[in-house]
């Protein structure tokens, strides 16, 4: 799959994230650059951060409009198909979302 086929997808796609005692996205600070975790399904959240995770649902869309500025993510990390974007990468993929949406 190409790159502007996956975001494509993505941005359509519903995304499970796992959340803390506050709203928000929960980062992973011990990597190279903060990202945030995120899930293809809850059968993938629930791999990640057990049965009883707390968990909100966005699409990919909203991903890309909430995320903080200098973070990536990381798409099932404990699943078989990891995908990591960096900070850059999702500078890209707004972009991209921006021109499918106003051309």
């Amino acid at each position: 799959m190409n790159g502007e086929d996956f975001q494509s997808i993505f941005i359509a796609s519903k995304v499970f994230c796992p959340r803390g005692e506050r709203p928000g996205f929960l980062a992973l600070h011990n990597t190279p650059e903060p990202v945030i975790p995120m899930f293809s399904s809850l059968a993938e959240l629930k791999k990640y951060a057990g049965e009883d995770s707390r968990h909100f649902t966005v699409t990919g869309a909203e991903v890309l409009d909430l995320l903080p500025n200098g973070y990536g993510f990381v798409l099932d990390l404990d699943g078989e198909h990891r995908v990591m974007f960096d900070a850059k990468a999702i500078e890209q993929m707004i972009a991209f979302a921006m021109r499918r949406m106003y051309g």
